[in-house]
């Protein structure tokens, strides 16, 4: 019964262990979140007193936001405080006595209960030892110490039975003493807390707060407010925008716009990797001011590409790629190949970086003057008045200066007489005369001087300096000079003694490309010697054109566009036979227009002095042909002479030796001697009249 009892009081041991360990573990965790929560606590009370050294990107200096923050970190770090008391009364009341009884009450229990059970174990050997001992060998040695042990082991366990039945007894008090101590304990904190909060939480802090409420709700109305406009617009957006979501839009429904001075966008730019090998990379591309911007994805500012300030640009070919153009610097040295997206934005960065170039965007109104220009140029084409008024809206400058008056960047071989006064534009360019944008006129054909100029069109020039079999024309040249020029365009004029039919050439070709949506433009080398104008392909080295240096009879540079200048070539032949016909070329070149003009007149002076000294000696070698003649002749005569006085020597001799002639004889030898005399006479008169 004693042992069926035991086990009874030992399970209910067990059970109440088992469960005094699942209730510690969840006080624990209370013990912990209130813990975590006084640091959190102070944590945020720490941060939002912070707040005000932050500095926001987006965030301007709100005082009120700072101000409302500081309050609430005021309050909050009071309830920290409360939460860090709150923490220590856990502690003392609620997690001590539960730990008390669960580390020395039950593990009294489990300590006994190992003790009882050896003790049990030991009287169990000591009986069983005596029960063994022989009744007739009595050994009284023997008998005496089982007798003791047994004595021993059963008073030991007797009294360890006893501590260990008190223990299990008291355990049932010690139970109702550790579940409700702690929960006493816990209760009391949490209404110690409470009423530190009623303490704190004032009718001043419950205004603060319901204003601070009253707030928040505004911020959200508003926010929801914006919210449903800001739907709204992406809801517009996303309508007006479908068509633009094409790479290439109809640029009927979307024009380009020919006015701007400010672009900017995606690109394509090609980077040489190797010498015939490149590569692409896009890059977000800008303009400012007069300068061409570019800034990679993921940088915070652009870098310089190029100064775009008196530049030039013109379409381009580029592999296989569409809308290609290419940006050169006013000096040439740095040019930069581009794509566009679509043939839209390729037109407006054509013409957005041509108005640059201009320093349009140094006006105050930068768009208006280029929509100006611009229309100035589709206006361009309707013929003026007169020639006077032309001038008055394209060159004023002219009007001021004399008429005799000719710049260094204007030549010609005609009269230096006044300029053309109030001449109809009919007598500068016939009307209805087609333009050429090409670099090979269309009346090359029809032209047989044109013709046998370009007949070496094709024969390529070597760059090593190097001749072959045929020597070159311009070989023995004294000058040689190279320059970058694109070609705009040539038509056939009907004056060329005033360079003002250069202008007008001008003035029609740039307003027919602006028309006409004609940006591409042909780059070569203008080669200047003093025998001719040679166009060579930059690549290739193949002359494309060539121009017999007689035959440019004017040329001139744009008075204002100091990049743009122009030249008549004189021909014969043409639509109609048997008259010469006039073509002014004109070209863009890289800020050196004056210095082409410049280099022209040099060679043509150059040739002319050529000339001169060729005439010069052509003359001299005639009157050494003369004065060689007539040596040649004064030689013929001496030598008669001298034949002559030969033979009257030798017949004075024969007649000296000869006593026994006839009279006959005599009669001869002196008719011989009279004809001796007669020619000597005849000589002698002839070098007289000599």
């Amino acid at each position: 019964q004693t042992r069926s009892l035991l086990g009874v009081f030992e399970e209910d041991a067990a059970a109440i262990s088992n469960y005094i360990n699942q209730l510690f573990q969840a006080m624990h965790r209370i013990y912990d979140a209130q813990n975590e929560l006084s640091a959190a606590t102070h944590l945020t009370s720490k941060l939002l007193k912070e707040y005000e050294k932050q500095r926001f990107p987006l965030g301007g200096d709100d005082e009120v936001m700072t101000s409302t923050l500081q309050q609430f970190a005021k309050v909050i770090d009071e309830l920290s405080s409360c939460h860090a008391v709150l923490s220590t009364q856990l502690a003392d009341a609620m997690m001590f006595p539960i730990t008390q009884f669960k580390e020395r009450d039950l593990k009294e229990i489990l300590t006994l209960k190992e003790v009882f059970q050896i003790a049990s174990n030991d009287h169990d050997g000591a009986i069983t030892r005596y029960s063994r001992l022989s009744k007739r060998k009595e050994n009284e040695k023997i008998k005496t110490e089982v007798t003791e042990d047994v004595y021993t082991s059963r008073k030991k366990q007797h009294q360890t039975m006893m501590h260990y039945f008190c223990a299990l007894n008291t355990l049932q008090y010690k139970k109702k003493i550790s579940l409700l101590e702690p929960l006493l304990g816990y209760m009391q904190a949490q209404i110690s807390f409470f009423k530190m909060g009623s303490e704190n939480l004032t009718e001043q802090l419950e205004e603060f707060l319901t204003n601070i409420g009253t707030s928040v709700q505004n911020v959200r109305r508003e926010m929801d407010c914006e919210v449903e406009n800001m739907q709204q617009t992406i809801e517009d957006l996303e309508v007006a925008s479908d068509p633009l979501y094409l790479p290439d839009p109809d640029p009927i429904k979307f024009p380009a716009h020919r006015n701007l001075t400010r672009k900017a966008g995606y690109l394509n730019t090609r980077n040489k990797t190797g010498l015939v090998s490149s590569s692409w990379e896009r890059q977000f591309y800008f303009t400012q001011g007069g300068n061409l911007m570019s800034q990679a994805r993921g940088d915070v500012a652009g870098g310089l590409v190029m100064d775009i300030d008196n530049c030039s640009v013109m379409a381009v070919d580029c592999e296989d790629r569409r809308y290609c153009f290419q940006i050169t610097s006013f000096d040439g040295k740095k040019s930069s190949i581009l794509q566009a997206e679509s043939k839209k934005d390729y037109e407006e960065w054509i013409c957005t970086i041509n108005n640059i170039s201009k320093q349009i965007y140094l006006s105050e109104n930068p768009e208006e003057i280029a929509a100006r220009v611009n229309q100035s140029a589709l206006e361009a084409v309707t013929p003026s008045p007169s020639f006077q008024q032309r001038h008055e809206s394209m060159r004023p400058a002219v009007q001021s200066c004399p008429p005799a008056a000719r710049t260094s960047s204007t030549g010609s071989l005609g009269s230096d007489s006044a300029t053309l006064p109030a001449l109809c534009l009919d007598s500068l360019v016939a009307p209805d005369t087609p333009i050429q944008f090409d670099i090979i006129s269309p009346v090359s054909e029809d032209l047989p001087g044109q013709a046998k100029s370009s007949g070496q069109s094709g024969r390529r020039t070597n760059p090593f300096g190097e001749s072959g079999g045929s020597k070159p024309e311009t070989e023995d040249s004294i000058l040689h000079q190279l320059f970058i020029v694109r070609f705009l365009g040539s038509m056939e004029v009907k004056s060329d003694e005033s360079a003002d039919v250069v202008y007008e050439t001008m003035r029609q070709i740039l307003a027919a490309r602006a028309i006409h949506n004609v940006f591409r433009m042909t780059e070569s080398h203008l080669l200047v010697t003093c025998d001719c104008l040679k166009l060579i392909d930059p690549q290739t080295q193949v002359t494309r054109l060539q121009f017999p240096l007689p035959n440019v009879v004017l040329y001139a540079t744009h008075q204002e566009n100091k990049r743009l200048f122009g030249f008549v070539l004189r021909t014969s032949g043409g639509r109609v036979e048997s008259r010469q016909t006039s073509i002014c070329y004109i070209f863009e070149s890289n800020n050196e227009g004056e210095k082409i003009c410049d280099s022209v007149g040099l060679a043509k002076q150059i040739a002319f002095h050529a000339e001169l000294d060729r005439k010069a000696s052509e003359k001299q070698k005639e009157i050494d042909r003369v004065k060689e003649k007539q040596q040649k002749e004064l030689n013929k005569q001496k030598q008669i002479e001298k034949d002559l006085e030969e033979q009257s020597r030798l017949i004075a001799a024969s007649s000296r030796s000869s006593q026994s002639s006839t009279e006959g004889q005599f009669v001869v030898v002196s008719s011989s001697q009279s004809e001796d005399s007669d020619l000597r006479e005849d000589g002698k008169k002839k070098r007289e009249s000599e």
